[in-house]
């Protein structure tokens, strides 16, 4: 009769069990649970050797798979944006928080007459601008919100131009009937023109509507409290819905929606610096 078995790790230990993958008999010590049986160190050991670590994903990466490229860039903008302001609002001696008295936002903020003097880059440049700390959490938490479903359905530079032309229109109706000499920021009207944006999608879709309009309603009412861009957000949700319209008739026909897109960004931009406005009272 043949001697048992021993473990091939420590021979003065009998066993009768042995490895799934090399067959060697292995004590209890040595028996690692595999999805079958019972596999030895070494075995084990080699296996894992071959597998890969996962790599940790950077941050911007991830934020860039779950929120959509621009949708991250943006509010990576706008952030950086601020910070900016705070910094330069600290060099002439005011709190960061203060980030408006700064000369940064000065220069940059839009204020129609100093874009009648010349300023053209205030028309945009105000959109990425913010009063405060309140301002830019509650418009980088609403475009977090709304901006990865509309950068899904659009695509990213359809989304992208859809924001821009919003902060256009917006800024366009400012310059047409806003008080000339006050400074106005933010990124609401391009906000105002996503949720149009949306609810166009939706329209063309035959969703309902319901919960976007009643949505839509709040903010409207909450435009008309003290200190809150009115006109702003109504230009900024008429460009919206215009230019999603442009997009949705002429879906079949890439040439067509660039050039709907162009025309209305002439469009705006001819209203903003050709139409006079009521600055021109001013004698300016």
């Amino acid at each position: 009769m043949p001697p048992p078995a021993t473990c091939y790790r420590h021979p003065d230990r009998p066993t009768g069990i042995r490895c799934t993958r090399c067959d060697r008999p292995i004590c209890p010590e040595c028996m690692i649970p595999a999805s079958v049986g019972f596999q030895c160190p070494d075995d084990v050991r080699a296996g894992n050797a071959g597998v890969r670590a996962a790599r940790p994903v950077p941050r911007w990466t991830a934020a860039r798979r779950r929120f959509g490229p621009v949708t991250a860039a943006l509010v990576a903008v706008n952030v950086a944006v601020f910070v900016v302001t705070a910094v330069s609002a600290v060099s002439v001696g005011n709190p960061p928080l203060d980030n408006w008295r700064s000369p940064v936002f000065a220069e940059f903020s839009q204020i129609p007459v100093q874009v009648v003097l010349g300023e053209d880059w205030r028309l945009l440049t105000a959109a990425f601008l913010h009063i405060g700390i309140t301002h830019l959490l509650l418009n980088v938490l609403s475009l977090l919100v709304f901006g990865p479903e509309l950068e899904r359905r659009l695509g990213w530079a359809r989304y992208l131009a859809v924001y821009l032309l919003s902060a256009l229109g917006g800024a366009v109706v400012i310059q047409l009937f806003g008080e000339p000499g006050r400074a106005v920021a933010g990124a609401s009207a391009a906000l105002y023109g996503l949720l149009g944006a949306l609810g166009v999608l939706m329209l063309a879709a035959r969703q309902d509507l319901r919960g976007l309009l009643t949505l839509l309603a709040i903010n409207v009412v909450i435009s008309f409290l003290p200190g809150v861009s009115l006109l702003g957000h109504l230009g900024g949700l008429v460009a919206g819905v215009l230019a999603t319209g442009l997009l949705v008739l002429t879906r079949r026909r890439g040439w067509g929606q660039a050039a709907g897109l162009v025309a209305l960004a002439a469009v705006l931009l001819v209203l903003a610096l050709a139409v006079p406005t009521p600055v021109a009272g001013l004698g300016l």
